[in-house]
């Protein structure tokens, strides 16, 4: 093969970590895969918690949301977290990645947070109150592009839908008594919905709460650059 750059090492991770989990991503299984010794891995990743920090920034890595004064904050911010909603999406193991790494230490996903901090600022929310809700909101993004899906990576299609069946016998097993509406919604509970609307309706949630509690502050009407921010 050809020289052996960055990109494809950490491709090739994501590659392993969306097909069966990230704990089989390995420098060891990674040379095996491409070829090379693990030496050879070693020029671009000294272990595995810098790869997993690199897989981190090639997962958001071209995704830009460049802050527009001209245009609402809320409908930039949909925009950030819808759009990061389906960058995500494209590998399942998008949010086990970001659960092991800190994500100050992720270039891409820095760019994207500051991005969503200047736009909870522009909501009028004071400094605390914007890093309180850009945590949220990207913690609860990362959670959305995880996907309504009951299917496991390394899971087949028959094991996923036997799985999605026990649980569905499971939960409409559970005593009438005790447990009318999970009983009575077993099927919507397991099956889930469409990937669209499951987006759709989770993107509509996380922003409700933001646009309602900056509306509070202003009797109503949301806030348009900066207005009602009560830090100035």
């Amino acid at each position: 093969m050809g020289k052996l750059t960055r990109e494809a090492v950490v491709e090739q991770a994501l590659r392993i970590g969306d097909a069966e989990g990230l704990q089989a991503v390995t420098i060891r299984r990674l040379a095996q895969d491409l070829g090379v010794t693990p030496m050879a891995l070693y020029w671009h990743f000294k272990n595995k918690e810098q790869l997993t920090v690199g897989m981190a920034d090639h997962l958001v890595h071209g995704f830009v949301v460049v802050e527009n004064h001209a245009r609402p904050w809320n409908d930039q911010l949909r925009e950030l977290v819808a759009g990061l909603v389906r960058v995500l999406r494209r590998h399942p193991c998008a949010a086990s990645v970001l659960e092991e790494v800190d994500q100050m230490e992720v270039p891409s996903f820095l760019r994207v947070w500051d991005t969503a901090l200047g736009l909870t600022r522009r909501a009028g929310f004071t400094h605390e109150e914007s890093c309180l809700i850009s945590k949220y909101l990207l913690r609860g993004t990362t959670a959305l592009a995880a996907g309504p899906a009951n299917r496991r990576p390394g899971m087949t299609e028959r094991e996923a839908a036997e799985s999605a069946r026990v649980k569905r016998i499971t939960f409409q097993s559970l005593p009438q008594d005790a447990y009318p509406h999970i009983v009575e919604m077993a099927v919507p509970l397991v099956e889930g919905c469409a990937t669209e609307v499951y987006d759709t309706f989770g993107v509509d949630l996380l922003m409700s709460g933001i646009e309602a509690l900056a509306a509070r502050r202003t009797g109503g009407d949301l806030p348009r650059d900066g207005a009602g921010d009560s830090s100035r």
